[in-house]
């Protein structure tokens, strides 16, 4: 089965699923979008994603996924191996905790869209964006650190020892940050896993640095 990923290089969203992508052992091709150039309001794009937003998943029917984490859990269901969640209830419910405080709370409130309207409505410069970006990190990550780091199910990864859902955000989060030099020394444990990710070629393959498309 080929599947055909139209993303963005320095997507968070796309990072994630291209980490997921990677993980499961699936092959795809990948086509690059710029989103300043307003590459996915094009018509053609909004056929496939109405809503103009990455990734879109194709697969070999013509049929599309949209949404990372809707496309995540599909992988899951129909590629089990290895498995991005635990298997009891509990640890189901944790790691998608983790996974939708950085999916739900940090993107998209600084995602391309929201910077630019905060910049186009309100005139914030670069300096103004940063501290908005800034801002929403230190809050979540705050808290996901205590959860991370108090928590005994909390191993070499966000659930035990190996990478997962929890995972996946947390990783392209990081590197997000990075576009606004935000680090993790605030957050050792946040610090820790992703280290122990970007050694695993499933997900330094997925960085946005090491893309067709990078810039």
């Amino acid at each position: 089965m080929t599947l055909t990923l139209h993303n963005f290089f320095r997507s968070s969203t796309s990072t994630r699923l291209r980490a997921a992508l990677n993980l499961k052992g699936l092959d795809y091709d990948y086509v690059p979008y710029v989103l300043r150039r307003g590459d996915t309001r094009k018509p053609e794009y909004l056929a496939m994603n109405p809503a103009g937003l990455v990734p879109t998943l194709e697969r070999p029917d013509g049929t599309y996924l949209t949404q990372s984490l809707a496309i995540i859990e599909w992988l899951e269901e129909t590629h089990p191996e290895p498995a991005l969640l635990p298997s009891d209830p509990d640890g189901r419910a944790r790691v998608r905790a983790l996974a939708l405080m950085i999916a739900c709370e940090v993107h998209p409130l600084n995602n391309l869209r929201v910077l630019g309207y905060l910049a186009d409505r309100f005139g914030a410069d670069e300096a103004a964006q940063k501290e908005w970006f800034t801002h929403w990190v230190e809050t979540t990550f705050d808290a996901l650190e205590k959860m991370l780091s108090s928590d005994p199910r909390t191993g070499a990864f966000c659930h035990g020892d190996a990478p997962g859902l929890a995972d996946l955000c947390l990783y392209a989060q990081v590197w997000n940050n990075r576009r606004f030099d935000i680090g993790t020394s605030a957050w050792p444990t946040i610090g820790r896993i992703f280290e122990r990710l970007d050694a695993i070629p499933a997900f330094s393959d997925a960085a946005p640095p090491n893309q067709l498309d990078a810039t």
